[in-house]
């Protein structure tokens, strides 16, 4: 079945189609949602700057054109009112380093109007603005204010960034080198259960991990124990292994964690640990892939062109249960395939081990990623589309 936005960026203008910006007020839509820890001083430190690097190559495209800009983010779940936690001064002064003599707007979610969409927000959001680029590829799967209000009202462009995300998962939906792999790992089934439909058209083989497998585990008979299971989604996960059969790469064995054990967050939790092939136990609860079956999904890849990697396959948190995530990673690194990571916990194990440099793409948004793949679009994308100087690029 053909895509049904197969030619990703048609009709979106991108910063060539701005008129002149000399001069100019653009305000820039940045998804600087990094990590914060604490500096030597005590004070809130940027712990991971690859968002905010990033968005340089459009921040620099527009300084270097003569604009002035101010690039806006949200930062953390503030829930619509200023919250001392995710204040962006930290943001701030990382940006003023990596690109002088831009601003950088306080946190979009202290104000309700930025999640509610409301049009007075986006009045006093580009009031005074000359122009509006979106840069915010990860927050684009979203209807909010920033990101669907200004091409109304704007002349508008795709940054640099989203532009490159779009063409390389718009190329995965188009043409993808063969066979394509998707892996995906992760926790509720609910979440992906559309994007897993929309691999299964167009991939070679789906390779399932995290906790989401014990639910097609238990959708294939097996037991296992108190691991997670989306009840709700049994039926749909066993109509997808109906239907795909082989096509479906499922666990064959599991490191589980005995009953009474707990899992650790950064450091290694408390309780027994052991693999067990087939069923799990009354009480354990599975937390990773087992050995058998990292070499089973290492062999899928390894026979791969296309590789696409979104979500953990295990509570990698925990040193105990990072194996099977840390294996899919040296695999993504180590393969002859062009290899694209769907941002979010895949980019971190990546970064744990300094893999990062060895992936083709690594995307800026898990979610925003997958909702693509799914739905070959995005209300960013959208919005864009629709605004004032959006014509001329159509024509």
């Amino acid at each position: 079945m053909d895509h049904p936005f197969v030619e990703a960026l048609a009709g979106i203008p991108l910063l060539e189609d701005l008129p002149d910006v000399s001069g100019r007020r653009v305000l820039a839509r940045v998804d600087f949602n990094v990590p914060l820890g604490t500096g030597a001083d005590g004070r809130p430190v940027v712990e991971d700057d690859f968002r905010i690097r990033a968005a340089l190559p459009t921040l620099h495209w527009l300084v270097d054109g003569g604009a002035h800009v101010t690039a806006c983010t949200h930062l953390g779940r503030p829930k619509g009112k200023p919250d001392p936690r995710y204040d962006v001064a930290p943001v701030r002064a990382r940006l003023a380093e990596l690109a002088p003599g831009v601003e950088l707007a306080e946190n979009l979610r202290f104000d309700a109007g930025e999640e509610g969409n409301d049009p007075g927000f986006v009045e006093r959001l580009v009031a005074g603005f000359d122009a509006y680029v979106n840069d915010a590829f990860g927050a684009s799967h979203r209807a909010h204010a920033s990101i669907v209000g200004p091409p109304a009202r704007l002349p508008s462009a795709a940054g640099c960034l989203l532009q490159r995300e779009v063409e390389v998962l718009g190329g995965l939906l188009a043409a993808p080198d063969r066979p394509f792999v998707a892996v995906v790992g992760g926790f509720k089934v609910a979440d992906k259960i559309g994007v897993l439909r929309s691999l299964l058209e167009r991939v070679d083989r789906l390779v399932v991990g995290g906790a989401m497998a014990y639910t097609f585990l238990a959708a294939k008979g097996r037991k296992v124990g108190v691991s997670p299971v989306d009840e709700g989604q049994l039926p749909n996960c066993a109509a997808l292994l109906e239907e795909w059969g082989e096509r479906i790469v499922v666990p064959v064995d599991t490191r589980a964690l005995a009953p009474g054990g707990t899992l650790g967050h950064g450091e290694a939790g408390k309780g027994e640990v052991q693999v067990f092939a087939g069923d799990l136990p009354e009480g354990w609860e599975g937390a990773d892939i087992g050995p058998a079956t990292a070499m089973l999904f290492e062999g899928v890849l390894a026979e791969a062109a296309t590789i696409f990697w979104n979500g953990p396959m295990g509570v990698f948190e925990d040193p105990r249960f990072a194996a099977g995530t840390d294996a899919v990673a040296e695999a993504m690194a180590h393969s002859d395939a062009f290899t694209v990571v769907g941002g979010g916990d895949s980019a971190a194990a990546l970064d744990r081990h300094g893999l990062s440099s060895k992936i083709d793409f690594v995307s800026t948004g898990g979610g925003a990623s997958l909702e693509f793949l799914e739905q070959g679009d995005l209300p960013g994308l959208d919005a864009l589309r629709q605004a004032p100087n959006a014509a001329d690029h159509r024509g």
